[in-house]
């Protein structure tokens, strides 16, 4: 593609060439045939010259290089129509010199931005769009929509809108697509739960529209939306409640775990003490089965010896009791202090005695 159109901007800047170079040698002849001083065949050197200027210029005329990213319209003077049916393609095209000529639309992406920003969108100020909701709500949307020219409609473009396509279709049918969608959602699905269906809604509605015009959609940008000041005063309102009403929830939440945890701290604490408690039951049961086993094994030996029961008694007995008097035939012992209330001495004190008659 460069090829060729380094090929068209040689044609033309050759043929200027040569147009200087003959108008220069017709100046140098006329010089000389005023001093008579003639150049031999310079009528035929001038004509040969001008006929060649003429001819490379033509060619370079003719000569039409097409961009890839664009599509040419022929106007031409030679056809029923005054334009070729067919548009031409990217590359190197020739024309009719004189006769015809080229307008040039380009295919690629174009945006049109429609924005409350001053300098953001096409036109300069505020040009956002004004819609009401179905609750009757007023809102202002910055909106931008991204299309191009269909390649095989650009002579429909040509002749419908030729430059004007841009402000004179894209501009209204947004607009009127955007305030027909907004009018079908409350204002709180416009910015919340329902902002896709809207944009999924404009989208389709515009390509319906654009299409049929040689204009192909390819996307629509829900910029901004803006509420008027006392619709944003009463959202303001409401969310400084929903977060007081968040926080008192987060207070109750708090307070419950507060109260799940003391709860849990006194499950534990009784679910400790039943623990304590059985363990000390299980340690009385097995003192208690310890005692029965060992009661049981005195029973057993108090069967052959029965004398063990008295001396067991005896050890028991209170330090101060220093006699006794122990029938053989009777279960009871009797401390006889009087047996040593009349005696005084210095002697020691002796170690008592049992008496067993």
């Amino acid at each position: 593609m460069e090829n060729l159109m380094n090929i068209a901007s040689f044609f033309r800047l050759f043929s200027t060439i040569l147009w200087i170079g003959s108008i220069g040698f017709l100046v140098f002849s006329l010089m000389r045939s005023g001093q008579n001083r003639p150049v031999k065949k310079s009528g035929l050197f001038i004509i040969s010259a001008f006929l060649v200027s003429i001819l490379v210029s033509l060619v370079g005329v003719g000569m039409v290089f097409i961009e890839p990213q664009e599509r040419g319209i022929v106007i031409s003077a030679v056809s029923p129509l005054g334009y070729r049916e067919q548009a031409l393609q990217p590359g190197l095209q020739w024309i009719i010199p004189g006769l015809e000529n080229v307008k040039r639309y380009p295919i690629s992406k174009q945006t049109y931005t429609m924005s409350i920003a001053p300098s953001e969108g096409i036109v300069i100020g505020d040009d956002s769009i004004t819609a009401r909701t179905s609750d009757g709500q007023e809102i202002y949307v910055d909106a931008s929509v991204i299309y191009s020219i269909d390649p095989n409609s650009v002579i429909t473009v040509h002749i419908e809108w030729q430059d004007r396509y841009s402000d004179g279709l894209v501009r209204p049918v947004a607009r009127s697509v955007i305030r027909d969608a907004v009018s079908q959602f409350g204002v709180e699905e416009v910015y919340s739960s329902k902002r896709n269906e809207l944009i999924l809604m404009i989208s389709q509605n515009m390509a319906e529209k654009l299409k049929p015009n040689g204009l192909i959609m390819d996307q629509f940008l829900l910029r901004n939306i803006t509420f008027s000041s006392e619709y944003a005063a009463s959202i303001e309102q409401k969310q400084i409640a929903e977060q007081l009403a968040q926080q008192a929830k987060l207070t109750v939440e708090q307070k419950k775990q507060e109260a799940e945890q003391a709860r849990q701290e006194a499950t534990g604490l009784a679910d400790a003490a039943v623990i304590r408690a059985k363990g000390e039951a299980e340690a009385r049961l097995i003192s208690a089965g310890a005692e029965a086993k060992s009661l049981v094994l005195l029973s057993e030996s108090l069967k052959d010896r029965p004398e063990l029961l008295t001396y067991q008694y005896i050890t028991k007995l209170s330090p101060n009791i220093q006699a006794l008097l122990l029938p053989s035939n009777s279960p009871f012992l009797f401390p006889l202090p009087e047996m040593y209330s009349g005696l005084t001495t210095n002697e020691p004190t002796p170690i008592p005695e049992v008496i067993v008659p």
